[in-house]
């Protein structure tokens, strides 16, 4: 029994025909809708399982290729994140079998295939993927790593990607001394489509490595969405899932976690550095000319058209990079513009870990690199408006 999968997000895929394999089906996969149509003529599949919203050719042009030019009669299941019932009805009406909806998961997605085609003699129940969830959007997310032998919480990632298949992560290591690179290397192990490492020779500091980090994943077309994350996990995956969310289902283009205290929300810090905290918000909103509560917040996402504008160039300070990716959205949007853009969004659990790398003495140091960065983003840029300005007048007084 043969199935043809076409879905221009590879990550989505991997799942699927690693499953559908093992099951004993015969499956051949394509991210390009028209390179699936020609597979369509060459594989003569029992089953295409297709989505709906794809560049160039879309889904929907698929199905009218096999049910109106081929008439064929093959089974055809949709697995789509369009909701939209307008192209549900039009689906059924070119005469496709099924039509699911992400996110689903690929327990449901086997059944279903199962059910159209019967299921093949040989199969192995020991599958990987066991509770995977196909999501609707792919997600890359940066982990910037620096002597982290001792506080990666490898478990925890491989469960969150073993059931979230939507997400590629992409750990940086900027340049450990420690064995860092060797548990990272453990921790790609059987893992591969799902998880990168990023290996910087040297030490460049968090601010390097996350830039770096998002500039790499830029690269992958299939992401809608890349973001940062503390390798700690101070702020856990399924808090950065909901940040997905809400950047998925928004008009948003960077959506912040925030570590304000609130009822329900397990969120703790030590006394000293609520203090700081504190002063520091109360700047940095006044250099941003946002209400922003926690720009500091080391979980953060955003829509990839947005990663040029926030991470081409180099940041001018070690701990406060998040300030000036704002400061850069807000130059190149303006102000109000960019208000409607970013949102804060609480996190339900943020813990301080120990063996954090911030240390108090490096919190008042920040205060200065502010003064620093008000400099760069502000001051200087109105003395250069005020020199173009100067001589837009001597000109006109000349002429």
């Amino acid at each position: 029994m043969k199935v043809l999968a076409i879905d221009d997000q590879r990550l989505v895929l991997i799942p699927l025909e690693n499953r559908l394999k093992k099951l004993g089906y015969n499956v051949k996969t394509e991210t390009c809708a028209l390179r699936g149509i020609k597979l369509f003529d060459s594989f003569s599949p029992d089953l295409v399982i297709v989505d709906m919203n794809m560049p160039k050719i879309s889904g929907m042009e698929v199905i009218h290729y096999i049910r109106n030019f081929k008439k064929s009669e093959v089974p055809i299941m949709v697995l789509s994140g369009n909701t939209d019932d307008d192209v549900i009805t039009q689906g059924f009406d070119l005469g496709i079998n099924d039509y699911m909806k992400k996110p689903l998961s690929l327990n449901e997605v086997c059944a279903r295939v199962k059910r159209l085609i019967g299921t093949p003699k040989e199969s192995d129940t020991n599958y990987e993927y066991k509770n995977s969830i196909i999501q609707q959007r792919c997600v890359g997310v940066v982990i910037p790593c620096y002597n982290e032998e001792e506080r990666l919480l490898s478990n925890e990632f491989t469960k969150f990607i073993d059931k979230n298949s939507g997400y590629l992560l992409c750990f940086v290591n900027d340049g450990s001394t420690d064995n860092t690179l060797d548990v990272l290397s453990k921790l790609r192990e059987g893992r591969e489509d799902f998880i990168r490492i990023f290996d910087c020779k040297k030490n460049g500091g968090k601010a390097e490595a996350v830039r770096l980090g998002m500039l790499h994943l830029e690269k992958y077309k299939d992401l809608d969405y890349i973001g940062f994350l503390d390798a700690d996990l101070s702020t856990d995956l399924s808090d950065f899932d909901a940040l997905v969310s809400t950047i998925e289902d928004s008009q948003f283009k960077i959506v912040s976690g925030s570590r304000i205290t609130r009822m329900g929300a397990n969120i703790t810090k030590g006394a000293a550095r609520q203090l700081i905290s504190w002063v520091i918000n109360f700047i940095i909103r006044n250099i941003l000319s946002m209400n922003f509560k926690d720009t500091q917040c080391g979980a953060k996402i955003f829509h990839r058209d947005i990663i040029k504008i926030a991470f081409q160039k180099k940041f001018i300070t070690k701990w406060l990079f998040d300030v000036e990716i704002f400061l850069r959205v807000k130059k190149y949007f303006k102000l109000e513009k960019a208000k409607t853009m970013m949102c804060e969004k609480p996190l339900k659990r943020w813990i301080h870990a120990d063996g954090s790398k911030l240390s108090m003495k490096d919190s008042l140091r920040i205060i200065g690199q502010l003064a620093q960065i008000y400099w760069k983003y502000n001051m200087k840029d109105l003395k250069k408006a005020k020199r173009v300005s100067s001589f837009s007048l001597s000109m006109k007084s000349t002429f």
